[in-house]
């Protein structure tokens, strides 16, 4: 016999502490973390800004404990500051330019007021008077900062009484930008400076941008006065009046146009360097090395299968090729991230093999050895993840990996030898700082269960001192209903082998149905399922996932094929028609859960984010009917509206690839589409732009398709600021429990 029983009334029993959706919101669960750690020269210390923002605060790698204050605002002489935003140390370690008053711009570009302060007489100065800057940076003897303002790079001089000159005159929004990356390089590319001094502070290298014609785009934004405080707490052109103009290459279309320059300090030449870059080509990123005549300079084409690294000579021109990297399919941005340069070597990731290694080479471009050296783990193959660092003196690389699968992350130590060390052993997901020596690093851990735990730890992985526990997260979540959470793996009807996790709600019975939310983002090389505390929606323990559950849900998170992890040919397999294979494998993964005793198959919803709403939007217009009912954040919903750099990586250009862009689309499946759909998007998101959600309300309008639309007003892709993110998510469960939620769980 099938009865239905109400939620509310099992949980009222069991008498637990209840969520608070804008407690949630507010950062209540966030816990305690170590924020702007900077590594200090000769290994000894690092540094960290204080809880309240007014001091830099150095500490003991070796105890963990509190050496000495470097920067205190409440008693620094000269200029008076509210606040530490962030801070760069010099090479000598006499000085530290100070950041404040920051205006976000993109995700990762922003404008602050920086200041010099000098250790040794505690004095704050101000680094310009001529407005807000951008990514200072300091020569390597300390005594020059080079700075970009209004897309022109200046140059202050120290022993010149902080003389400022303009390096550059041609500077000029939506047009030229110097030492910046445009939009599309900084998005993708993941950075937001693109110049450096050569080693002996005698040169700026920098790249170019001419963007005169990439097409330019239109944000329509709410003038700050109609809504009073609405833009506060977006980036700065969130207050602009009326509209925002940008550039923004959209696939097989103009992207800037790049040149490597380099600026003679002392006879204020500026040369033209001998780059041997595609016409359409990127450079993802520049890096000084200790050698004056050489600047390591990335270049990629536009296929982005092909990387070079050049040595160039900032006096000569003169760029010589020394490694070349070629991989099936694309090259992952993340390479760009993850280099490390020193002294004599570069170390570099690559896919060549199959699987995500470390190769170390000379700075001539000798290769001396790869990391791992053989192929482990039980999915064929050992991923690394993050290179930490390489110490020339013992030949010992430090670095992240998974070895025995996608679940779990941990820190080793490749000797010269060839002999490898895990020095995290605890099954979970570990991270490290190193200190400079390699004597000592910092480990942050945790697991699906237990919040992040930072210790200090010895080069062989011994725990030092314990910085912190998260004790008081722990004791704050315990007080609370919460669910159970667990890792699952399953096999799809194509043979295909998915990895997974589940939040079950507290008191739950497998003798009930229970209607079932599925959380995914499914993008290339991403992993949202792991055995790590910052899993969900919202990370911090998927606490919106635990609300969720105090609901009756039980919610499920499954990576797709395209996800990473586990080798170039698992996560390669969706290129060139993005979104037709992970979307099969999200209704493959609500068919397994709909044949599971405690799921009621006829109530399965499904959400996601930017990619995870694209989708969303996929998995319901698949064609196998099986999602009562989906929301779709942020989402594209065809890759001709993308930008170019993200989109050409997997689907290469339109003109290259027409059915891959308008076969595999929600757009062209409208008709297809099945359950109630709920789209959000930001106005002004600068990211994917709002023209992806109308482009698809029209296609769902002339399909005769019905749907809900919620827009939110001057926020970008992250729909933060204020109420927002509150009111987001609460429509978001109200509309899952009008769908999903008609008659409670379901006791058999």
């Amino acid at each position: 016999m099938i009865c239905a029983a109400l939620l509310m009334a099992a949980t009222q029993l069991l008498g637990g502490g209840r969520l608070d959706l804008k407690e949630i919101t507010s950062g209540a669960f966030r816990g305690a973390s170590m924020s702007a750690v900077e590594p200090m020269a000769g290994g000894e210390t690092y540094a960290q800004i204080s809880d309240d923002g007014r001091q830099i605060v150095s500490y003991s790698f070796k105890t963990g404990k509190q050496t000495g204050v470097l920067f205190d605002a409440s008693t620094a002489r000269g200029a008076n500051i509210d606040r530490v935003d962030g801070y760069i140390m010099s090479p000598t370690g006499k000085r530290i330019l100070i950041q404040t008053k920051t205006e976000r711009i993109y995700r990762r570009s922003f404008t602050a007021t920086y200041y010099i302060y000098t250790i040794a007489n505690n004095r704050l100065e101000p680094l310009s008077d001529g407005g807000p800057q951008q990514t200072p940076l300091w020569s390597p003897d300390g005594e020059q900062v080079a700075f970009v303002r209004d897309n022109n790079i200046f140059l202050v001089k120290l022993l010149y009484g902080n003389a400022e000159s303009q390096v550059t005159k041609d500077g000029k929004r939506n047009a030229i930008i110097n030492g910046l990356p445009d939009w599309v390089c900084e998005e993708e590319f993941s950075h937001n400076r693109a110049m450096v001094f050569t080693a002996d502070s005698r040169q700026i290298v920098w790249v170019r941008y001419d963007e005169s014609d990439v097409l330019e785009r239109y944000l329509p934004l709410t003038p700050a006065d109609w809504n009073a405080g609405a833009a506060k707490a977006s980036p700065s052109w969130g207050r602009l009046e009326g509209a925002y103009t940008y550039k923004y290459p959209k696939p097989g279309e103009q992207n800037a146009r790049l040149t490597l320059l380099s600026y003679d300090i002392k006879s204020h030449q500026t040369r033209t360097m001998q780059l041997p870059l595609d016409q359409d080509g990127y450079i993802p990123r520049i890096a000084s090395t200790n050698d004056p005549t050489k600047v390591a300079v990335f270049t990629l084409n536009r296929h982005q299968d092909c990387l070079r690294i050049y040595m160039a000579n900032a006096l000569s021109t003169v760029c010589q090729l020394v490694v070349e990297d070629k991989v099936d399919k694309y090259i992952n941005e993340d390479v760009f991230a993850d280099y490390q340069l020193t002294a004599n070597n570069l170390v570099i990731a690559s896919e060549r093999s199959g699987y995500r290694n470390a190769y170390v080479y000379t700075l001539n471009g000798q290769l001396l050895r790869t990391v791992p050296t053989a192929a482990a783990g039980a999915e064929g193959g050992a991923v690394v993840t993050t290179i930490y660092g390489y110490d020339e003196a013992t030949g010992d690389l430090y670095y992240a990996a998974l070895n025995n699968g996608p679940l779990d992350q941990k820190v080793y130590v490749s000797h010269k030898n060839g002999k490898t060390e895990c020095l995290t052993p605890q099954d979970g997901w570990s991270t490290a700082i190193f200190s400079t020596d390699f004597k000592s690093f910092i480990c942050n851990w945790s697991d699906m269960n237990t919040p992040p735990q930072t210790t200090l730890r010895s080069s062989a992985g011994k725990v030092i001192a314990t910085l912190i526990d998260n004790k008081a997260l722990a004791d704050k979540y315990a007080s609370y209903d919460m669910g159970t959470k667990e890792l699952f793996s399953f096999t799809t009807s194509e043979g295909v082998k998915l990895n997974g996790w589940l939040v079950k709600p507290v008191g739950f019975s497998a003798s009930k149905r229970y209607p079932v939310v599925m959380y995914q983002y499914g993008g290339p090389g991403n992993q949202q399922v792991k055995n790590a505390w910052g899993v969900g929606m919202n990370g911090q323990g998927a606490i919106l996932e635990q609300y969720l559950a105090q609901k009756g849900y039980v919610v499920a998170c499954v990576d797709n094929r395209g996800t990473g992890g586990r080798g170039a040919a698992f996560e390669k397999c969706t290129y060139l028609r993005l979104g037709e294979l992970e979307a099969r494998d999200q209704v493959e993964a609500a068919l397994w859960l709909g044949s599971q005793p405690f799921v009621d198959k006829e109530r399965i919803g499904i959400w996601g984010w930017s990619y995870g709403g694209w989708n969303t939007l996929m998995a319901m217009t698949e064609g196998r009917p099986v999602f009562r009912c989906g929301v779709a954040i942020a989402p594209p919903t065809c890759w001709r509206y993308y930008d170019s750099v993200y989109t050409e990586r997997f689907m290469r250009t339109p003109q290259e690839n027409a059915s891959g862009y308008d076969e595999v689309t929600p757009i062209a499946r409208a008709s297809q589409l099945h359950g109630a759909l709920l789209l959000c998007h930001g106005l002004a998101d600068d990211n994917v732009h709002y023209e992806n959600t109308a482009q698809l309300v029209d296609a769902l309008v002339q399909a005769d398709k019905d749907f809900r639309q919620l827009v939110y007003t001057n926020r970008n892709h992250s729909i933060y600021g204020g109420n927002t993110r509150n009111h987001l998510f609460r429509q978001c469960f109200d509309f899952f429990d009008g769908e999903l939620r008609a008659g409670g769980v379901i006791t058999k």
